[in-house]
């Protein structure tokens, strides 16, 4: 029963976010898919406190791989989509963010059978990944080129101090030794694989290989 209504609830919650989104739109087209991009992170919140298996978390993350993809081809959900013109116009990274969520779903809430793991990786990407755009364009800094992306350094050291921040908390829960330098390192490594990823391609290398790492660091 648990799992019939953590369907419901995350389909109100993601109809929910979709409406503010585009709520959003009058303080930019950008803002609003970040808004989206951020919000939709916290779903793990609700598969985790509903779900108990991996094929109720798989369901949602692998329907929205379809219509992300069709979205993407058509132009069907408009406030997630860039307008024509834009960088990063042929992104797939709606797609690949879906495809990264039915991933950790399978293997945290399947064979690890601890979805927390997955749970770090999905804010990584929300919050580490969404804050640093926002940011690196609100606050005038310095910018650079890496494997062809445009970069700030104040979206680097707000992916660094939000993928830090989650890790600290994630290791100091477990009580993992050298909680707070694993922390750091794993923060260094998420900063450079966001910064080389190229046309969305973050939003899988950045939830997967947070969460691996974080399982590691255990």
């Amino acid at each position: 029963m648990s799992n019939i209504i953590g369907i419901v609830v995350s389909v109100l919650f993601i109809g929910i976010i979709m409406v503010a989104g585009k709520l959003f739109e009058k303080a930019g087209k950008e803002a609003s898919r970040k808004f989206i991009h951020i919000m939709l992170s916290n779903w793990w919140i609700i598969a985790i406190v509903f779900f108990d298996n991996m094929w109720s978390a798989a369901l949602l993350p692998l329907i929205f791989v379809v219509i992300n993809y069709i979205s993407f081809k058509t132009n069907l959900i408009k406030v997630m989509e860039r307008d024509e013109g834009t960088e990063n116009k042929d992104s797939l990274g709606t797609v690949y963010y879906a495809i990264s969520l039915l991933i950790l779903a399978l293997i945290t809430f399947g064979p690890l059978n601890n979805p927390i793991i997955g749970l770090c990786g999905i804010l990584v990407m929300g919050y580490g990944d969404g804050l640093a755009a926002v940011i690196g364009q609100a606050i005038k800094s310095k910018t650079f080129k890496i494997a062809g992306n445009t970069k700030s350094i104040a979206g680097c050291i707000t992916m660094f101090a939000v993928t830090g921040i989650i890790l600290s908390g994630f290791l100091y829960y477990y009580s993992a030794e050298y909680w707070a330098i694993k922390s750091i390192v794993v923060a260094g490594i998420m900063t450079l694989i966001e910064a080389v990823s190229i046309k969305g391609t973050d939003n899988i290398t950045v939830p997967l290989l947070t969460s691996l790492l974080a399982f590691l660091m255990l």
